[in-house]
């Protein structure tokens, strides 16, 4: 490929997106520099949510080396392609989810360098037909690589919201996901402290087992709010592995109230255009 025909795909490229992502009110990027935090069990359930609650709701799985959404959702039916455009697989009747997941063969991995993974990042974002939607929430890898940059590059207005557990060592890494979006001027909607605090089946009383209190600590130092202190609970890992979503099949739960208290939070500071920006 000459270099004029590569500066022209590039500029087609980006006006594939565009045009895809004008008919999405809201696009959010689920992300943390630390893996293991259960930024896929957040992404899932609040967009279950935010469908449930009548929005049009697209999920996207970016995380190209550990697709999980997919098993987390429990719907296996993969997307359609129609020329030269790829519809959603559709959950529900508001929740379209597209992931790699999709086109590999289970326990198959996916060995790619930056470029390939950058090519699908883009694909994801200009090929696929999302059509009208409230939400975008798009689940991110750990870390600051190839696939939140392409996001962040790509898409000018898109949000962000950080997931930690309290534990010191995800903080320090979350702090570099804090800096990473703020340097790449993205509004932070805030953080979700994930794992928080297992409540005791005996006492009722609140078991802190990543510590408590620097999630606060990190919180004031950006001055980002904590959306929502999500606790532990053994049903999560049983629920997630077999595709059902927490506040779809815990109903009821403190865990669900804390999710739907998420969304309300959410969509409050997204309404308000209130979040923490850096500078370009």
């Amino acid at each position: 490929m000459s270099e004029r025909d590569r500066i022209q795909f590039m500029i087609d490229t980006k006006n594939k997106i565009e045009s895809a992502m004008k008919t999405i009110r809201h696009k959010i990027l689920v992300m943390s520099g630390k893996g293991g935090v259960g930024k896929t069990t957040v992404s899932v359930n609040l967009a279950v949510a935010l469908a449930e609650e009548g929005f049009r709701v697209g999920l996207l799985d970016i995380d190209l080396h550990g697709p999980n959404v997919v098993t987390m959702t429990g719907y296996s039916v993969p997307p359609d392609v129609d020329g030269t455009k790829i519809i959603p697989a559709k959950t529900s009747d508001n929740l379209k989810v597209v992931s790699m997941a999709y086109f590999l063969e289970e326990g198959r991995p996916t060995i790619w360098r930056g470029p390939i993974k950058i090519s699908a990042i883009n694909q994801f974002l200009g090929d696929v037909e999302w059509g009208e939607l409230d939400f975008l929430l798009i689940d991110s890898p750990p870390g600051s690589g190839d696939e939140p940059l392409t996001v962040m590059q790509q898409i000018p207005d898109v949000k962000v919201i950080v997931v930690t557990t309290p534990q010191r060592v995800a903080i320090e890494d979350v702090r570099r996901s804090l800096n990473f979006a703020l340097t790449m001027n993205k509004e932070v909607i805030g953080v979700v402290e994930n794992m928080a605090y297992l409540v005791c089946p005996h006492c009722g009383g609140e078991i802190r087992m990543y510590g408590s209190g620097n999630t606060q600590t990190l919180s004031d130092e950006f001055n980002v709010p904590i959306l929502a202190s999500v606790p532990f609970d053994p049903a999560v890992v049983e629920l997630s592995d077999s595709g059902r979503p927490i506040v779809s099949w815990y109903r009821g739960s403190n865990l669900e109230k804390v999710y739907r208290d998420l969304v309300a939070k959410v969509i409050e500071r997204l309404e308000k255009g209130e979040g923490t920006r850096g500078e370009a």
